[in-house]
């Protein structure tokens, strides 16, 4: 509930209910945090890829819900590529040793890297012509940048999210 602070000529301060209830007022569950995480993250992911598509030349994106679906699928993809690094870290938990230590590193390191083919296909796939990325490497160069601005702003908004608790 909200509250009006109200400070008096003498120096009293009084505390005055607001009389509007705030529809959100219980705490959210995990599952309301992991949605709004999420949904959030893919407008993220929407402003990003808009503006990349609006004022760089490598990248083309055919209309908003283009640009929307995409987003979508490249959170979902992002996530799905997570899951499996995490997954295969775990295989390496138990081992120690300046060797597995490297191996476990490369094995992420070539989960999270190939996976940015993978994704850059999945939207050649689902959306086709409608997202176009141009340039070095037949626009790989130019996904990997967008890629990495989305997941910078995404970081960015969580380490202000944080910061106002």
């Amino acid at each position: 509930m909200f509250a009006f602070v109200r400070r008096h000529r003498q120096g009293k301060t009084t505390i005055k209910p607001h009389h509007h209830v705030v529809a959100a007022a219980e705490a959210p569950t995990s599952r309301q945090r992991l949605f709004t995480r999420y949904l959030l993250s893919i407008f993220v992911d929407l402003v990003v890829l808009s503006l990349f598509a609006e004022y760089w030349s490598r990248v083309t994106v055919e209309n908003f819900s283009t640009a929307l679906i995409a987003a979508v699928l490249l959170q979902l993809l992002l996530q799905a590529t997570l899951a499996v690094e995490h997954r295969v870290a775990q295989l390496f938990e138990a081992r120690s040793g300046a060797l597995w230590t490297a191996i476990r590193f490369f094995c992420a390191w070539l989960i999270l890297f190939g996976s940015k083919f993978v994704m850059l296909g999945a939207i050649d796939r689902v959306l086709g012509d409608a997202v176009h990325f141009a340039g070095a490497l037949h626009g790989v160069l130019a996904f990997l940048v967008v890629v990495a601005a989305m997941l910078v702003a995404e970081e960015l908004l969580i380490r202000i999210h944080r910061k106002l608790a």
